[in-house]
């Protein structure tokens, strides 16, 4: 598939790890691609398109309101428009719980809950103006089970986007936006492998029911499909991709 008339998605947390991933898998499809990260995309942007024409980097702070609306801003000036927002910005964090801080607890939440809340609605409120807009947000099984290996407030921040990914489905839905979630179980990514450690990372694979780590390449396809446009009947959804380890 590919996007039609070279249709423009922002990434956010898009410099590295599933962020990546997922950026590489839409310009593949033929998005033109906004990446926005605290860290500099530049290499990444400059390996897929040195031009700048179908892909570029943005140093935005997803915990500022302001800088997520010069985000917008900045997209539509310099691509011509924007229809699609995968809110992938994250901070992990594995403290044990009765450890957190209070300081702690507001950063992660921060990052992860209120930006992707309000990305949403800085980005669904331009959606619902031009009628169309597609929003993918990052979920967790940690979500979902309330973790495992990672950290209380980083499961309670997952939890929390799965909710606000329902309240703005049914709030954008009649008017051409559609919002949706994908929710991981463990990846075979550097973030994983960093929590559990090397010397454990077999034994911990073969606790999933299906015997293996996820793909985050796999992650990238499932958000490509529900960024598309024939995807319009899907929304309020949360597509698990967790090896078994969450059944519903």
């Amino acid at each position: 598939m590919s996007a039609p008339d070279a249709q423009v998605a922002v990434v956010t947390g898009g410099a590295g790890g599933l962020g990546e991933f997922i950026v590489r898998r839409l310009h593949a499809e033929g998005y033109r691609v906004a990446v926005a990260d605290v860290d500099d995309a530049a290499a990444l942007t400059a390996e897929l398109d040195s031009t700048g024409a179908t892909a570029r980097g943005y140093l935005v702070d997803v915990r500022d309101r302001a800088a997520l609306q010069r985000l917008l801003a900045d997209v539509v000036t310099d691509f011509g428009g924007v229809q699609v927002l995968v809110n992938n910005a994250a901070r992990t964090q594995a403290t044990p719980l009765l450890e957190i801080t209070p300081e702690e607890l507001d950063a992660v939440m921060a990052v992860n809950f209120t930006g992707t809340f309000t990305a949403c609605q800085v980005f669904g409120a331009h959606f619902a103006d031009q009628g169309y807009g597609r929003i993918v947000n990052m979920a967790s099984l940690a979500g979902q089970n309330g973790g495992t290996a990672t950290g209380g407030h980083y499961a309670s921040s997952k939890g929390a986007i799965m909710s606000a990914t329902k309240v703005f489905a049914r709030e954008l839905a009649p008017r051409g936006v559609t919002v949706n979630a994908v929710s991981p179980g463990p990846q075979d990514s550097p973030m994983v492998r960093s929590i559990v450690g090397e010397d454990a990372l077999d034994s911990f694979a073969k606790s999933v029911p299906v015997g293996r780590l996820g793909d985050p390449a796999f992650i990238a396809r499932m958000v490509a499909l529900l960024v598309s446009p024939d995807a319009a009947s899907v929304t309020g959804a949360c597509w698990d991709a967790n090896g078994g380890l969450y059944l519903r």
